[in-house]
């Protein structure tokens, strides 16, 4: 009786056309991705190409990839070139005060409306998404005129109290992400005694810390990268921000580009640390809350 089972060799040289095929195909993909990665790379590549040459260096043309001499002291020139310390303190200050305090506002509220049943809750939600389409610029002038009335102008709570307490798209990020639980788990705490503070505090904080990981990586950017309030609010210098302190290196004439490079790459830092930290918690977050495509 003939075996029904193909020889060994059969099957492995029907397996080699399909692994091949499926090769070549992926191919193009590889390709489109490992050249979009690179395009994303190369602004970085340039920067720390360029906080590297001299001044001369910088300018030259066609441009040079690497500098000679590799002029390192261009970093300790740019941090003492300019209090920039003092920056980097404000920045760091003001960014984690902000996104402490924005995920604890964004997370209450985003559990009453997901939660909480009251008059008129959807209505007031979708007004509440409608500040979205609002530019800042728009209201830009009314709030300069209002915080020089009360007094915070040249001062950081302009930078602090209205990102803590008014953030549209963080509410609707976590009450996406509220929404994606079972009711069944506040249900049987409600059994066993829990009060809303408990649900809240004990049940639904823990189970989103995806979601407060995605928000806190977009609040923390936002606000370490924020230009244009810091520039309208403060004047002194002793209160500016490492983006107002890095457009202090462009001169009426010149820029010294090297410096400006090696500063930039300086701020980077808490940047990547944070990103590099909560990745795969920022990842989750968008899948889990419905963001992606």
């Amino acid at each position: 009786m003939a075996s029904a089972h193909p020889e060994p060799g059969v099957a492995g040289r029907s397996r080699r056309p399909i692994a091949w095929s499926r090769l070549a195909s992926a191919i193009p993909l590889y390709a489109i991705v490992g050249l979009s990665a690179f395009l994303m790379v190369f602004p970085f590549l340039w920067l720390i190409s360029t906080s590297l040459k001299s001044d001369g260096e910088a300018l030259i043309i066609p441009p040079v990839w690497i500098p000679n001499p590799i002029l390192w002291e261009n970093y300790q020139r740019a941090w003492e070139a300019l209090p920039f310390g003092r920056a980097y303190l404000n920045s760091i200050y003001i960014a984690i005060l902000v996104t402490l305090v924005q995920l604890l506002t964004c997370a209450m509220a985003a559990y009453g409306f997901a939660r909480v049943r009251f008059w008129g809750r959807d209505v007031i939600f979708v007004l509440f998404l409608a500040t979205l389409m609002v530019p800042f610029q728009v209201t830009l002038v009314p709030s300069f005129i209002l915080f020089k009335q009360i007094g915070w102008v040249n001062t950081h709570l302009p930078l602090l109290v209205p990102p803590m307490l008014t953030n549209a798209f963080g509410v609707f990020l976590l009450r996406q992400f509220i929404m994606t639980l079972p009711l069944e788990l506040e249900e049987a705490a409600v059994i066993d005694g829990a009060n809303r503070a408990h649900l809240f505090g004990l049940i639904t904080l823990p189970l989103i810390g995806p979601g407060l990981a995605a928000l806190g990586i977009f609040t923390f950017l936002g606000t370490w990268n924020a230009f244009l309030g810091p520039l309208i609010f403060l004047n002194s210098s002793e209160l500016f921000t490492v983006p107002i302190l890095l457009n202090s290196f462009r001169g009426l004439y010149n820029t010294a580009w090297p410096l400006v490079m090696a500063a930039s790459a300086i701020s980077v830092i808490p940047v990547l640390v944070v990103y590099v930290t909560l990745q795969q918690y920022f990842i989750q977050g968008i899948a889990l809350t419905g963001l992606k495509g």
